[in-house]
């Protein structure tokens, strides 16, 4: 089953340059912890959580270097943002108690924390202007769009390493593909693949700013360019359909149905005695309502990015974490990730804030399940919850696991969304 997991498509060469040759003779690369320090210092961000009013309030003065339209800045070719970052589990131990699960494999949650990490200075990349060493731009996580998974289980003694550049650029907003390879007998193998979204915006996180063009050099850059555009095209697509906006299909109010019929007693007395409330489980599924889990975060100053808000990989490793244990809880053996996908960042979190997740199984196929995490803050002044994101993991278990059912109209939109994140999914491996 590993094997249908394997969808790397061939890197593409501005990425695989650097790939193909072994560890010998290669330059010592940045890891994960340069990777933060030098966002700190673009941002010109405090180490301090005291001072970090102070250094908001200095950041204001970047905003004479925001450029007034695109044309001002000066167009980018993607070799420029590429970037390799090692993460040395195998060469240096004492970091690797951090990145460890139970399984003696390497903790998803971590790897997110820092895909998201790597996104953002990539983008800072592209974005550089040679004279200021401080950046004017606010870059923030927009989306997840995509990340695919051709290895059940990362390694905790071998390095990894971390290759990505800018692939698609709008007005204000950039595409990054990231690649994450890990040190086998000499040479670096594929583990995955993501596909983030980042937003420029002002130097107060306030609105939008402009960021350099990028211009694509060869037929195969093109190609990738294309992608990006067809990704974007593809997302609005997918939000217009949504379960929120438009009823279902017909093909899908059958399904609804038939899952409805399925589950009503027919054991009554007398003929046309069918009860709609009364409703019973079929063999061997659970019900909906009986596939969640919840969890609680207090969010402290530890967790907050460079702009002092919550990291948004902190969220992600949090909304992951309970996402596998609301599979591992459903399907009774140890999960595997296969996606992760459509993560959208609605609103940041402010430190201080209490976050509530919800997981939920939503829908289920042979051995495979898909919960959808649900996250949002509660603001203890004014009682009120405020959604900040919605994740959508899509595991595998060992074993072929239980059906999932809905009983009530919202549960079978869930159960329809989870359907169709699933097969996009499927689609895409």
């Amino acid at each position: 089953s590993a094997c249908r997991l394997c969808t790397m498509r061939k890197l593409p060469s501005v990425l695989a340059r650097t790939l193909t040759s072994g560890t010998s003779g290669s330059p010592v690369l940045p890891d994960m912890s340069e990777v933060r320090s030098r966002l700190r210092d673009i941002v010109g961000a405090s180490t301090n959580w005291r001072d970090h009013v102070q250094a908001m309030q200095e950041r204001k003065a970047l905003h004479t270097l925001l450029a007034k339209c695109q044309e001002d800045l000066s167009p980018r070719r993607m070799k420029d943002s590429y970037l390799e970052v090692i993460l040395p589990l195998g060469s240096q131990p004492e970091i690797r108690e951090k990145y460890l699960n139970v399984h003696n494999s390497v903790r998803f949650g971590r790897i997110l924390e820092d895909l998201d990490s790597l996104g953002v200075l990539i983008c800072y990349t592209h974005t550089k202007q040679e004279m200021q060493p401080r950046s004017p731009l606010s870059i923030v996580t927009a989306l997840v769009d995509k990340i695919n998974l051709c290895r059940k289980i990362i390694y905790p003694d071998s390095d990894i390493k971390f290759t990505g550049n800018v692939s698609w650029v709008g007005k204000t907003s950039m595409e990054v593909k990231m690649h994450m390879l890990q040190l086998h007998d000499g040479d670096y193998s594929p583990v995955l693949d993501a596909t983030f979204v980042m937003v420029a915006r002002d130097p107060e996180n306030k609105r939008p700013a402009f960021v350099n063009p990028l211009v694509p050099e060869t037929p195969e850059e093109e190609e990738i360019f294309r992608q990006g555009e067809l990704n974007k095209l593809k997302r609005i697509d997918f939000s217009t359909a949504s379960l929120l906006k438009m009823a279902p299909t017909a093909e899908e109010r059958n399904i609804v149905h038939d899952i409805f019929l399925n589950t009503l007693d027919t054991r009554q007395e007398g003929e046309g005695t069918v009860s709609f409330r009364s409703r019973k489980l079929p063999p061997n599924s659970v019900w909906m309502e009986d596939a969640k889990l919840k969890g609680l975060q207090i969010c402290h100053p530890q967790e907050r990015n460079i702009f002092n808000r919550i990291f948004g990989g902190f969220l992600m490793r949090k909304a992951f974490e309970l996402g596998w244990a609301t599979a591992c809880s459903y399907g009774g053996s140890r999960p595997f990730i296969v996606s992760v996908d459509d993560i959208m960042f609605q609103r940041p979190v402010e430190v201080g804030s209490l976050l509530l997740l919800s997981g939920q199984v939503c829908y289920t196929e042979k051995n495979y399940i898909q919960v959808r995490v649900h996250s949002e803050v509660y603001d203890a002044d004014t009682r009120e919850h405020q959604t900040t994101n919605i994740f959508h993991f899509t595991f595998m278990s060992e074993n072929e696991v239980p059906q999932v059912v809905p009983k009530t109209y919202g549960e079978s939109m869930l159960y329809l969304d989870g359907k169709r994140h699933f097969a996009a999914v499927m689609k895409e491996i």
